[in-house]
């Protein structure tokens, strides 16, 4: 698999939480041999055992369930854990969700319809925003985070929160600000193709955010989008201005191209290259 990544032209790389741990052991063996190095995991990781696919979710730390929580809890000291052995600075991390209809899933259809932005549209994306603003979690994850906080300083990694695209996600967007008023040893970790989606949805305006957020970024995940929500296409394939809204990302935050396993070696072959010769290595290398 890192051999593979390393083909493609990336000298660095974010382990998944699709990672078993029993891919760990020939994880470490190659990065021992090799010079391709961890920028960071994406929690949880490795995927914890009782798990049989890719679900970053499937613990939450928003859950009403005390037991869950503290699963969510130990899977994450784990990844830090584990961030800290392979030399990985950052552990990308969801925030959990609110209970609520399926609003997002509703815009999209929605908009697929025809029916962007017309009445029923507004009136839809209203009533999604009045629901999320009176159902909050916060409380919940600001308990849950302490610990956690604690235990990544202490390992020498830093927690990055990644914005989601549904309505009900956490943490909102002002839950955002909150969140980095009060706490300063956490970071934002921007998705493009996330908030693409949520700018195309009208709950945000992608620059907008991106440069309000700047000041605590400290790392990115890059894919394009097609209108109005398929994301992980590679790079220049969609509808991102990403020469645009790079002016806000930090030199030194890495960037993560978050691909589909549809994405062919071609294109991302062809896209690296035109990515290199837009905007140079930015941070040592896209990766």
């Amino acid at each position: 698999m890192l051999a593979e990544i390393s083909s493609l032209g990336f000298d660095h790389v974010e382990l998944g939480y699709g990672i078993r741990i029993s891919l760990m052991e020939g994880i470490q063996r190659f990065l021992a041999n090799h010079s391709m190095r961890v920028t960071s995991l994406h929690n949880f990781c490795p995927l914890p055992i009782e798990i049989q696919s890719q679900a970053p979710d499937f613990y939450q730390c928003t859950a009403v369930r005390a037991e869950e929580r503290t699963r969510a809890q130990i899977y994450t000291l784990r990844t830090i854990d584990y961030a800290n052995k392979l030399g990985a600075r950052f552990v990308v991390m969801h925030l959990g969700s609110v209970r609520m209809s399926r609003y997002t899933e509703r815009l999209c259809k929605l908009i697929h319809s025809g029916r962007y932005l017309d009445r029923v549209y507004v009136r839809t994306k209203l009533e999604a925003i009045q629901k999320r603003e009176t159902n909050s979690r916060y409380d919940y994850i600001v308990d849950w985070l302490k610990p956690v906080l604690e235990h990544a300083a202490s390992a020498g990694v830093t927690l990055g929160i990644e914005n989601r695209i549904g309505i009900e996600t956490c943490p909102s967007e002002r839950e955002f600000r909150r969140l980095f008023s009060e706490i300063g040893s956490i970071g934002y970790w921007h998705d493009f193709g996330h908030a693409q989606i949520r700018h195309n949805l009208t709950f945000l305006d992608h620059a907008e955010w991106l440069s309000e957020m700047s000041l605590h970024l400290i790392g990115c995940h890059v894919h394009d989008v097609l209108f109005p929500s398929s994301d992980h296409h590679v790079p220049f394939s969609g509808t991102i201005n990403f020469a645009t809204l790079l002016a806000s990302v930090p030199s030194s935050a890495p960037l993560v191209w978050e691909l589909s396993p549809r994405a062919s070696k071609g294109e991302i072959v062809s896209a690296l290259a035109r990515w290199k010769q837009d905007f140079g290595v930015f941070n040592n290398s896209p990766f």
